[in-house]
């Protein structure tokens, strides 16, 4: 699959002429274009093979200081698409500029594409893998390539454009036994290459643990979260460092730079040019940067766009996202990195005498609050260092702020789950409430 280019190069020239000449005093065109092939997999062999094409152009312009935003998906009628964000735009309070401007920076592509018939021979690799050792096991997942161009070019002279190709993979196991239902997923994101049998692997070492099972323990103990689970923790702390949320008095490290706020052990960062969601520069064009945001547990910094940075009195971290297309441009991150510890996953669970090991769960997600109370879709007991059997029917409660000051230990077994890189990891005091046989 080749990596596709922008096919109407002159239409975000002439949106720009377009708007200027009918009265806005600044504008910007944001444009996407994608291309996936999934390949399916159900019950054990391939089903289908897709391909998916999508294009999207969002023109915002400013007329008299108010904002208009105006998105066509497909062929564009330019002086249509220029007529609705004016529209729009009387609609609008009035608000600063905030554009990027004088930059037309070259960005080379990222990633490799990758074959369809690549991608059937690593998913029917990984489902072979899986069904040597379990034949009853009942196998669906998908492996796709996907290719997106992404342009924003405006009327003070920025015009930055790349190509990003990024392989992903999801397998489900499915195991009957009875009356017993269990399902164990995984899957991986990587760019120029997928790892059937890490993946497979993976789920092995999953169904090995759930052999069998046994009763969930009640009360207080420490709990393992897998690489795959502790983004749960995660999405609470990206929101506790977003400038807005600071500017709104709804984050609860306002005013704590250069404070102890975790654990020593940890150290939360991102990098431009990590993994598959590294990229070059963010949705309002500003160039992305190396940002380190708590080290050995001190807040160092907050994340912003253009805007959320002035308010704040600093400058853009380089952090601008755009939901979707219609959307405008907000505080977000690319990518989010937990520095891993030096420890195995089995090394981290020979360290617990009794507790959980939590590698999926059921909604959940903490609050603000860091509050959360999940349900464990996916666990299992430990006993003396040794994973002992499958839990169900368990709940397990706590704060998110408070864990992480109460961090056991860090693995070395830090994966992608989204765009966060993560290692399993260790926390203490957790309340588990089973139901007891």
């Amino acid at each position: 699959m080749e990596p596709q280019k922008l096919p109407q190069y002159s239409l975000a020239e002439q949106l720009l002429e377009l708007s200027v000449k009918s009265g806005a005093e600044a504008a910007e065109v944001y444009q996407s274009l994608s291309l996936s092939r999934p390949v399916f997999f159900e019950a054990n062999r391939l089903k289908q093979l897709e391909t998916s094409q999508s294009e999207g152009t969002a023109l915002r312009l400013w007329k008299n200081g108010r904002p208009g935003l105006a998105v066509a998906y497909g062929l564009v009628e330019p002086q249509a698409l220029v007529e609705r964000a004016l529209a729009l735009s009387q609609l609008n309070p009035q608000e600063i500029v905030e554009l990027n401007g004088n930059s037309k920076p070259f960005y080379p592509d990222l990633g490799k594409s990758i074959s369809v018939a690549k991608l059937v021979e690593w998913g029917n690799e990984a489902i072979a893998l899986i069904r040597d050792d379990y034949p009853d096991v009942i196998c669906t997942g998908d492996w796709e390539c996907d290719v997106e161009t992404i342009r924003l070019i405006n009327t003070r002279g920025l015009d930055c454009h790349y190509t990003d190709t990024t392989l992903s993979c999801y397998i489900e196991a499915e195991w009957v036994r009875g009356d017993d239902f269990l399902s164990v997923a995984d899957g991986e994101t990587e760019r120029n290459y997928l790892q059937p049998e890490k993946v497979a692997q993976q789920i092995l070492q999953r169904l090995a643990w759930a052999k069998e099972n046994v009763t969930s323990p009640k009360g207080r103990f420490p709990v393992l979260f897998t690489s795959k689970a502790a983004d749960m923790l995660w999405s609470t702390i990206q929101a506790a460092l977003n400038g807005k949320r600071v500017l709104e008095k709804a984050s609860p490290w306002s005013g704590r730079i250069g404070t102890l706020v975790t654990s020593p052990t940890l150290t939360l960062y991102q990098d431009p040019q990590a993994g598959p969601y590294s990229c070059p520069f963010d949705d309002e064009g500003t160039p992305t940067q190396p940002l380190v945001f708590i080290e050995n547990g001190i807040l160092q910094h907050f994340y912003s766009d253009r805007t959320t940075g002035r308010q704040l009195g600093t400058t853009s971290t380089g952090n601008s996202v755009r939901p979707g297309l219609n959307s405008y441009p907000t505080p977000g991150l690319f990518n989010f990195l937990i520095q891993p510890g030096s420890e195995t996953l089995q090394e981290l669970i020979q360290h617990l005498d009794r507790g959980l090991i939590v590698d999926q769960m059921l909604g959940g997600n903490a609050e603000m609050s860091g509050d959360f109370s999940i349900n464990v879709d996916l666990g299992y007991l430990v006993r003396d260092g040794q994973a002992s059997g499958r839990i169900k029917d368990t709940m397990v409660a706590g704060n998110v702020y408070t864990v992480l000051k109460q961090l056991v230990k860090l693995g070395s077994d830090a994966d992608w789950n989204g765009s966060c890189y993560t290692p399993s990891l260790i926390v203490d005091g957790l309340s588990i409430i089973g139901k007891q046989n």
